[in-house]
């Protein structure tokens, strides 16, 4: 599930959950609507995992 990678991936960096939606969403309550059942449509899940790996490779590169 997209919310469970989610979850994860902000514990390990540390994000606040506003602070994802806003980026890969540009809706600051996106995880929270996840959290509460929302389903993302198939591009915005696509985006939000792109969004991951990239943030996590900038990371380790950097």
């Amino acid at each position: 599930m997209l919310i469970r990678k989610i979850e994860k991936f902000l514990r390990r960096t540390g994000m606040p959950a506003t602070k994802f939606g806003r980026l890969v969403a540009h809706d600051p309550r996106f995880v929270l609507d996840l959290r509460n059942g929302r389903i993302p449509r198939p591009r915005t899940e696509k985006n939000v995992e792109h969004f991951m790996n990239k943030y996590e490779e900038s990371i380790h590169a950097g």
